[in-house]
Order: structure tokens, then sequence, then C-alpha cells
């Protein structure tokens, strides 16, 4: 991997500004398409066309437009027809292609397709787009080494050096029956041990592990981690072998998911980089910057009707911030539990009552202790305010309970409802437990001060 150096980036600008196309190109002769594609992210877009025109393979071209992020690549796709597009379309594997072809505009779409010189290519990439991109079917390619189960191994050896001429990358030997239903997995050991077995389907390994095309991509992820595999073949509703789902693949869309979650968790609507525009991250950090107010204000609006409480125990207004920042701090610890769980496949949504009577009692110890601290504090640091030292403690008791509850149902509901569960990691629980920590603090210090001295 080549590590660039600023040194190094402006070399290659000034090149790039100089169109001094010989010594850019042996710039680039040895690098990697990942490094080219890391060397474009500092570049502008009419630096970013020079160079990558100078890239005089396609195979190299079409590579390192793959490395780009989603970003880069759309800029440099804006400033091609859709017949240089369909050249790169007809290089790609299939389901790189369709990752391609999914960036584009409906219109560009079908232009595309009909520009892609393969036939055979074309009509695959048309039978991957019917898949929910959010599927093993969505996620596969169809390049792969499939043989027969009656073939005797000297005739499947020679069917797999027919195939393999065409591919960049051989992981299994698939074994189909007469029907295209897969049957098994050919290892490279049974080839060489048993070079003269009559039929392959006396060797091969049955029952191999397998997706089904609609397989949600993240029990994928999950699958391939438990069975720690490189490749997994994908089959339809009736077992016929209809594509590979490659690691390379799995931990790219692992990436980007974390990504998003990563970005809903901390309060961003969409999916932004830091290279992004004003306009583009302002729209993305605006809306739940503008419920946070909302909350800020609906708490200003309870504590407005608490001032005469504060303005005869002043000490009262100490510990809002201790209050609401437990809560959220609480409630936050719960829904990220819950999230990895659903995430990693550990917690089922079936498992809602186990996971929530768990959490109530993780809740009462933290609950417990957090109370007991604090009111221990204020019998030292406040004597004889009783009112305010039980308020505080009962206040943080209930608070965390409820905000150790509302954080597991959260994303164990969001889930049932088909969102995404790590919203509930962000501000929308941090800002519900800040508005109902100050309910419950403001509901129980009025009844307090009302019974005990103060």
């Amino acid at each position: 991997m080549k590590e660039f150096t600023a040194e190094d980036i402006e070399r290659i600008s000034t090149l790039i500004d100089n169109e001094d196309a010989e010594a850019a190109r042996v710039e680039i002769s040895d690098l990697h398409p990942a490094d080219i594609a890391e060397l474009f992210q500092t570049l502008n877009l009419k630096q970013a066309e020079w160079f990558f025109n100078l890239i005089d393979d396609h195979e190299k071209q079409a590579d390192v437009l793959m490395e780009l992020d989603e970003e880069d690549r759309r800029r440099l796709l804006e400033g091609m027809d859709t017949k240089e597009i369909g050249r790169f379309i007809d290089i790609l594997d299939t389901d790189d292609a369709v990752d391609l072809i999914q960036e584009l505009d409906k219109e560009d779409r079908e232009e595309v397709i009909q520009n892609i010189d393969d036939v055979e290519q074309a009509g695959n990439i048309v039978d991957l787009l019917k898949y929910d991109e959010d599927t093993a079917g969505g996620l596969m390619g169809t390049e792969m080494i499939v043989v027969n189960e009656n073939l005797s191994m000297p005739d499947c050896i020679k069917e797999m050096r027919r195939q393999a001429e065409d591919l960049d990358e051989i992981y299994y030997v698939y074994v189909v029956d007469d029907d295209n239903r897969l049957q098994g997995i050919l290892p490279l050991k049974k080839m060489l041990t048993h070079p003269s077995v009559s039929r392959i389907k006396h060797v091969m390994d049955k029952e191999p592990v397998m997706l089904r095309a609609d397989t949600p991509i993240d029990d994928v992820a999950i699958d391939f981690e438990k069975y720690d595999l490189v490749a997994m073949p994908v089959v339809d509703g009736i077992g016929r072998l209809v594509g590979q789902v490659t690691v390379d693949d799995v931990m790219d869309e692992v990436r980007e998911q974390s990504e998003r979650d990563y970005q809903l968790a901390s309060g961003l609507s969409s999916d932004v980089d830091a290279d992004d525009s004003v306009w583009q991250q302002t729209k993305a950090r605006l809306p739940w910057l503008l419920i946070g107010i909302i909350g800020g204000i609906v708490n200003s609006l309870i504590l407005g009707g608490f001032e005469a409480q504060i303005q005869a125990v002043a000490a009262l207004a100490l510990f809002i911030p201790l209050i609401g920042g437990t809560g959220g701090n609480v409630g936050v610890q719960a829904s990220a539990i819950v999230v990895q769980g659903l995430a990693n496949g550990r917690l089922d949504v079936k498992d809602s009552i186990r996971q929530i009577s768990k959490e109530v009692l993780v809740g009462l110890l933290n609950a417990t202790v957090i109370s007991a601290v604090v009111m221990l504090y204020n019998l030292i640091m406040l004597p004889g305010n009783y009112a305010v030292t039980f308020s505080v403690s009962m206040s943080l008791f209930c608070v965390v309970i409820f905000a150790t509850v509302f954080g597991c149902l959260v994303p164990l509901t969001l889930e049932k409802l088909k969102i995404d569960p790590a919203l509930a990691t962000g501000p929308f629980i941090q800002i519900t437990n800040d508005v109902v920590g100050m309910l419950i603090y403001v509901g129980v210090s009025t009844w307090l001060l009302n019974v005990l001295p103060h």
C-alpha cells in the first residue's frame, strides 16, 4: 500500500496542472487501483478527470472507478457518456457492475445497459437488478465455477479450466444437478486425492452452507462471521444456484452500514463525509439540532412551572444538569447494548420480554447505587435539607429505571417496524429522557417540598 506524503501530492498536482502526461503516467504506472483512488480524493474534478484519462488500461480504469468513494465516483461518471460507462460495465464483475448502474439515474441505466457489448453480461446484470439491493441477491455476483455432478474428475478439471479463463478469482467449485440445483461444493484437496473418480458427486461435500437470494444483508454478514467463509453460494426459492457472495463485498457493506449507524447515532439525518459541501453538511446536521431546541424549550416550560419551588429552595437548581445528564447516559447505554445485540444476531425481537426484564433488573441495581451515592453526598453537604436530599435521590432512581427500560424498548420497537434501530442510540433517546427526567424531578420535588422540611 502506497502512503502519500504532502510532498507527493503537491508534486503530482503540479504535474497535472502542467499537463505533463508522461511524468504523470510514470507516477501511476505501478500504483494499485486503491492507491490511485486514494490519490483522487486530493484532486479537484478537473484534475481527477485528466488524471483518470491517463490510465491506458481500461480494466485498471474500471477497478479505480470502483475503488473510489460514491461521491467521487459520481463526479467522474457525470462527465462520461453512457457508451463510455457501458465499456466499464463490460469489464466489471456483475456485482460491481450492478452497484455502478444503481448509482445512475433511471434514464441513464437503460442507455448504459443497451451499450453493453457482452449480451450475456447484460442479461446477468438485468437479472441481478431485480433483487433488492439490501439482500444477498443484490450483493451477489454470477462469476463462479459451476460443474455438473455427473462429470468425471478429468472432465470436471477440463470444464473448470475453460470457465477459469474468464474469472479473476476462484473461491469454490459449485456442483449442481441437471436442473441447476446446488448439490455441493468440490474441495481442491479432493480433486488432487481423487483424480480418477467416476463421478464428482461421490466426493463432493454435500449440504453446503448457502444463502437464499432474499436473505437480508445483516443476516448475510452474520453467516459469514459464523462459518468463517470467503464466499457463499446463493440459491433461489427452489434451490437453483444463482450466484455467490464474497467476503470483500460483505465487508464493504458492513463498513457502510457501520458508518450510517454511527452518523445516525450522532444525530446526522443523512450520509455525509468530511469533504461534503457546507450546504450538504448543514442539511444533515440541522434537523436533530432543531428537535433538540424543541426539547430544550419544552424543558424550559416545565422548569417555568417549577420556578416558585426553585426560588424557595435554590439548591434544587443545582441538580437539574445531573438529572438530565444521567437519564441521557443511561438511555444511550441501554439502547446501545440492544442495538449491538440486534446487529450481531445475538438478540431477536422475539426475545423482547426477556431482554426488557433483564434491563429492569440492571436498571434497579444501577438506580439503587446511583441514588444512594447522591443521597450520601447530600446528607453530608446539605444537612437538614431532607426535601432536596430525597427529591434528588428519588428522582434519580425513577429516571434511571425509566431511561433503562425506554432505551431497551425503543430499538426493539424500531426493529419490529423495520426502522434502523441505530436511531435509538442518538439524540432521540437523549432528548426524550431529558424531558421525562425533568417531569419526574419536578413532580417528585413538588410533592416532597410539601411534606419534608427544607
